[in-house]
């Protein structure tokens, strides 16, 4: 992670049928494009590689998860339970539809705490939105079971998990809907784009719809589409998809390379007994492109991961103090800072999360320093690496 460290000839051709034809946009001069639809054939491969029965690209991971949403009928008051730990585009795509962004606590596993999402449902929850952080996942078996017992979706934001999977499914489609980035440093990269997953037709219409202004897309006049209902511009373009046309059919070598490299990284680190690692839910397999695990306090891990950069070992993260992952640094969700007017649903109904006790969370992101995982390291690199974390992090007991 992330694919653009290996790009090559394949995205080079993929992006040259594009420009050749001259048609960047995913939709209509048909008889300009050579028979190239990029977007087309991204959702194609995507159905396959995840095993459902539809894809509809967007041009962001938010604007998946925004679609989402908003194909599945969510909309203002309604209530979205999310973690504490996630990137701000979970609450973005949240406000952005007039819904309320309910944050719990997370586990060992650096995902939702079940035991949290059951505690925070209310008469308006309509949606929970696990996130599948630094390549593992939440325990989508104890979630999927709640969800079912309170007849609510289950929205799987694997933007950053892509490539992993579950009981044998691909992470993304165990829930009723899914969601992937695209984004310039993500495992599989369009430059920027993003991803729905579905196994449910009417979402599936609704999404192709609402991120194409309310287009019906049907017949072969784009001029004569019909509007069923509202719909905004979330399109990505077939420069963006040609890439990731490319990038589907290299997923498994990257996923081969990082579970390699993270391999050596992890095993370089188990030995010491101040470290352990994040949990994985049974029956999980990660995407590999983190390795995230805990120090014995606070302090000390803030230390290390100082520690770690004055070595030179890069790429890794404390998330504690990190002002676009951790909710104790969204002042402008905390004071709800925003341009225009707030819907009064927001107003009324968002908690105050500056006086919110997630110190459950704080318990495990506190101790969590997180590496990334490089696709383009040599193996007299990963093993450099591994000796020089294990000699920083021996110290820190």
């Amino acid at each position: 992670m992330p694919g653009f460290e290996l790009f090559g000839e394949s995205e080079k051709s993929q992006v040259q049928d594009v420009l050749d034809s001259g048609v960047l946009m995913r939709y209509g001069f048909d008889g300009m494009r050579n028979n190239h639809w990029k977007a087309l054939e991204l959702e194609e491969a995507l159905t396959k590689r995840m095993n459902t029965k539809y894809a509809q690209l967007v041009s962001s991971g938010t604007a998946a998860l925004t679609v989402a949403l908003a194909s599945a009928g969510i909309g203002a008051g309604d209530e979205v339970i999310m973690p504490t730990f996630t990137f701000v585009a979970s609450f973005e795509s949240i406000l952005a539809i007039g819904a309320i962004p309910i944050l719990v606590d997370v586990d060992e596993t650096l995902t939702l705490n079940p035991a949290a999402v059951e505690n925070a449902i209310t008469d308006k929850t309509k949606v929970v939105m696990p996130v599948h952080m630094c390549g593992s996942m939440a325990d989508l078996k104890a979630l999927k079971a709640i969800c079912d017992k309170y007849n609510l979706l289950l929205l799987e934001d694997a933007c950053q998990a892509i490539g992993g999977s579950f009981e044998g499914k691909p992470l993304g489609s165990y829930g009723d809907l899914g969601c992937f980035s695209f984004d310039y440093v993500k495992t599989i990269t369009c430059g920027e784009g993003g991803a729905i997953i579905t196994n449910n037709e009417e979402y599936k219409t609704n999404a192709d719809h609402y991120s194409d202004h309310g287009h019906d897309h049907v017949g072969d006049n784009r001029g004569a589409e019909r509007h069923p209902f509202l719909g905004y511009n979330f399109r990505i373009s077939e420069l963006h998809a040609a890439v990731g046309c490319a990038q589907i059919e290299r997923l498994d070598d990257f996923l081969t390379i990082q579970k390699k490299n993270y391999t050596v990284l992890r095993n370089a680190l188990s030995p010491l007994s101040n470290i352990t690692f994040r949990k994985v839910p049974n029956g999980g397999v990660e995407n590999y492109s983190f390795l995230s695990f805990f120090l014995p306090t606070q302090e000390i891990a803030k230390k290390a991961h100082t520690a770690l950069g004055d070595a030179g070992v890069d790429a890794c993260f404390y998330w504690f103090d990190n002002n676009w992952h951790y909710y104790k640094e969204w002042e402008h969700l905390t004071s709800k800072k925003s341009l225009g007017k707030l819907p009064q649903e927001v107003v009324d109904q968002l908690p105050d999360y500056a006086k919110s006790d997630f110190s459950k969370s704080d318990a495990w992101i506190g101790r969590t320093v997180s590496c990334l995982i490089k696709l383009s390291w040599t193996e007299e690199q990963v093993a450099e690496r591994a000796a020089k974390m294990k000699e920083v992090l021996a110290k820190f007991s």
